[in-house]
Order: C-alpha cells, then structure tokens, then sequence
C-alpha cells in the first residue's frame, strides 16, 4: 500500500472541493458580499493548499493498484466531508463541531437531514455551498475528479470501477472512460433541464439551480425551512416528482434510452419494479389518507402521497406534507418505500430496488426447489443469468443492511432517544433518505439530539453511502498489508 500515492489522489478530490467553495464565494459576493463571503474564501484558499502539497511532493504514478483505489475513492470521502466543515465554522451562527461535521457529511452523502433548527437564516452563499455538496456527492466525488482529470489513464479505469457497485455495472456495455462520461453527461442534463423548467414554474434562478442540484443528487437540502411546501405550488411540486422518480433510475438505463439503445427503462424488470412499487405505494397512501379524512379529496391526497412516495423511495428526501400526522398504514408504506430506494446507478441511497427484486427472485427459486427437489433452477435480472456469488453477496448486503439498522436502533434509544425516532433515524441514515418519523419527521431536524448522537448518525449515512462493505474494509488492518 503506497501511502503517498493514496494522498496525491485524494489530493485532486480535494482541489475540486474548492473550486466549489470560491463558485460559492463568488455567488456571496454576487449577493452584495453576504457574511458568507470570507468564510467560503477562506476555506477555499484553505482547501487549495490541501489539495496542492501532495501534487507537489509526490511523484505521478501511471498505475495503482485495486487495494489502493479501494483506500483513495473511501479515502477521497472522508476528506471531502471533513473539508466540507470549513465553511460552516469560519461562519458560525449554529454551527458548532458536531453540528457542521453532520451538514457536511448530510450534504456529500446526500442524506439531506438538517442539523439546523433555521435554515432560512444562512446567507445565500453558504445556502449554495451546502447545495454544491449535494451535488459533488450525488454522483460521487471521485467520478467528478475522474472526468475533470482526463490525464489518469488506467488509473481512472480503476478508480471508476471501485466507485461503481456491480450492480450499477451491469446496465453499462461500455468502457470506464465512456461510463464516467456518460454519468457525468446524464447528470448535467437533468440538473439543466429541471433548472429551466423550475424557473419557469415560478421559483428565482437562485431557488431553481439549488433545488434542482438536491433533486438530481436525490439530496434534499432545501432553501427553507419548510422544504417544498414553502412554495404551495402544484406545477414546482410536479416537476419535482418527475426528477426525483428519474434522478433514482439506473443512469445507464436513462442514457440508453434518450439514445435508443434497445437496454432501456422500458425493457428493464428493474426499473419496471422500481416504478411499479411507487405508482401502487403512493396510491395506496392516498387511499388511506383520503378514507381517514387526513385530505378532503382524493385528487388532494394523492398529490402529497405521490410527492412523499417519490421523495422517500429516491432518498430525496424534500417534503410538501407533515407525514407525521399521517394514517398508521400511509407511515409503514413509506418506512417500505425508504427501505427499498432507487436503482442501482443512480444517485439514490438505501438497499436498491435491484437488490429486493433479486431477492424476491431468490424466495421464489427456492420456493420452486422445494417442490421440485431436481430442478436446476437459474435466477435471471433482465434475462441475464445471474452469478452464485453476485446473488450471494446481494443477499449478504439486505442481512448486514438490516443488522445495522437493528444495533444502530438500539445504541440511540439507549442514548434516549424514543423507539419510533430511533429507529427510522438509523433507516434514514443508512438509505441516505432524510427525513424519518418521530421527532425526525418531514418537517423538524436534528438540532436538538446530543453530539453523540449526531455524530453517530453521520457514521450510517457513511455506511450507507459507502455501500456498508466500502467503508469496512478500510478498517481491516491485515488488508491493508
């Protein structure tokens, strides 16, 4: 393991984090040089430095191994989400350690939960910041580095391929190069249409290109406190689930299909249950919630229940509605929905629909052997036949991903916090989704929990970010060796 490599590699993700913060400094100034001003300057020139010395000190490496790109793209996380922290404490205000560490980390993990109790009282400069780390995180940080640092060669080949789950690879017939290109050209496409399309219902170039930054990375910062339903508006809201519901489709699959490629959304089971599961979701929650008297009409209560079935089931996490005051049944549809999350190769979080489709597809093959003992029964995703050790390990994932959340329910509520809010604080957390029920419902933060227990969020909505096994292993000391 060669350490100095390691370092002149984070060293580029680095230098793109602040590129990011002198963008956001220049929108301070731009705003009449808001207090965010020096603060995001400052930690620019701060990040800068950083990022510069191991360019200058380490020698260029045609090559790094696969244990090394493991270490560099975990590695290139971490230190994101620790640089990410300057801004929020040369400013001040609400931010305290534990609290900008949480934004940070909320924010390139695209978790999108708040540890702050005004959002509204940040200058726009800092609210553009906190908006760029959705947005650097969304498609991950490396794969921004991969494509602005075109000069790495087989190094990017790589790191590409560590980034990318199997998963995620598999709708992808084409070269790393071309697969980070490709990432890269979907996921500028969908933020610039839905900014001009935001802009045109109604919100401020400032609102359209910030929300449409947390749409896309399936984030969920808003610009306000009371999220989307700040605006009470019907057109803005209908843009929004449509972006969502697409930001948590397979990348690959979007491309193929604006292409004509014959792989498409339309032809992929994966995406077909992923679709499937939010139209019946959310009409199930309308139901509910219109049989209840929650909403006074049915066209009323599948308007928020679609919104909140998209935002939960994308990781987005954006709310129109106070889901807390929601039916028993429309909360348990929604913990489902949260559970479950986007497609692989999307910017979305949690286990992946192509994960509880393939293991629906196990329960049913063994199902099968049971009444026929001599059956040689083969699972198939999109009519390809899928390998022992991939559905193995799929499986590995749902039991860890559920033991975590289960050991994370029990270290908060020891910590005092109640079971509902515990519980899916830990499953918000780990699907990287934002808001939960309890006292971390749709509309309240995380302001008031205790130090502990906002850092220890932070740690599953690594795990969850990292896809569990990501961030592991970098703590498997033997192998490093």
């Amino acid at each position: 393991m060669r350490f100095n490599v390691i370092l002149r590699y984070v060293g580029m993700v680095i230098l793109l984090n602040a590129v990011f913060m002198f963008l956001s400094a220049g929108i301070s100034y731009m705003n009449h040089m808001d207090t965010a001003f020096y603060p995001l300057l400052l930690s620019g020139v701060l990040t800068s430095v950083l990022g510069i010395f191991p360019l200058i000190f380490v020698e260029k490496s045609d090559q790094i191994y696969t244990k090394e790109g493991y270490v560099i793209v975990t590695g290139a996380w971490l230190v994101a989400c620790l640089v990410g922290t300057f801004p929020y404490l040369l400013w001040g205000g609400e931010f305290d350690l534990s609290t900008a560490w949480f934004e940070s980390v909320s924010g390139y993990t695209t978790t999108g939960a708040t540890a702050l109790s005004d959002v509204e009282a940040l200058p726009r400069g800092m609210l553009f910041w906190r908006a760029s780390t959705h947005w650097l995180g969304g498609v991950g940080v490396v794969m921004f580095a991969l494509v602005v640092l075109p000069t790495l060669g087989r190094t990017k080949m790589t790191l590409s391929s560590v980034e990318l789950s199997v998963l995620a690879k598999d709708n992808y017939k084409y070269r790393a190069q071309k697969i980070v290109h490709i990432l890269l050209f979907v996921y500028v496409g969908i933020t610039f249409v839905e900014t001009i399309l935001l802009k045109i219902a109604g919100t401020t170039w400032f609102d359209a290109v910030t929300t449409s930054f947390s749409t896309v990375a399936t984030g969920g910062f808003s610009n306000y406190n009371s999220s989307i339903a700040h605006y009470n508006n019907i057109w803005i809201e209908m843009i929004i689930i449509f972006f969502m519901v697409l930001s948590g489709l397979h990348f690959g699959l979007i491309y193929a299909t604006f292409s004509g490629k014959s792989n498409n959304i339309f032809r992929s089971e994966v995406a077909r249950f992923y679709l499937y599961s939010i139209l019946i979701g959310g009409f199930a929650i309308a139901i509910s919630l219109w049989t209840s008297g929650t909403y006074p009409s049915l066209l009323s209560s599948m308007r928020y229940a679609y919104f909140q079935a998209a935002a939960l089931i994308s990781t987005t996490g954006f709310a129109t509605a106070d889901t807390n005051l929601w039916t028993s049944f429309a909360i348990i549809v929604l913990i489902w929905l949260m559970m479950q999350c986007g497609c692989a190769g999307s910017t979305s979080g949690g286990i992946k629909s192509d994960r509880v489709w393939l293991a629906m597809k196990v329960l049913r093959a063994r199902i099968l052997q049971q009444q026929h003992p001599n059956a040689i029964i083969r699972i198939k995703l999109n009519n390809v036949m899928q390998d022992n050790a991939l559905v193995n390990f799929a499986m590995l994932f749902i039991v860890a991903y559920l033991v975590l959340i289960l050991v994370g329910t029990i270290i908060v509520t020891a910590a005092g916090v109640d079971l509902m809010t515990g519980f899916s604080l830990i499953t918000t957390c780990i699907g990287n989704v934002g808001p939960g029920f309890g006292s971390v419902g749709s509309m309240d933060n995380y302001a008031h929990f205790s130090p502990f227990v906002k850092s220890f969020s932070t740690l599953f909505m690594l795990l969850g970010r990292l896809e569990i096994f990501g961030l592991i292993q970098l703590f498997l000391i033997k192998w490093w060796k």
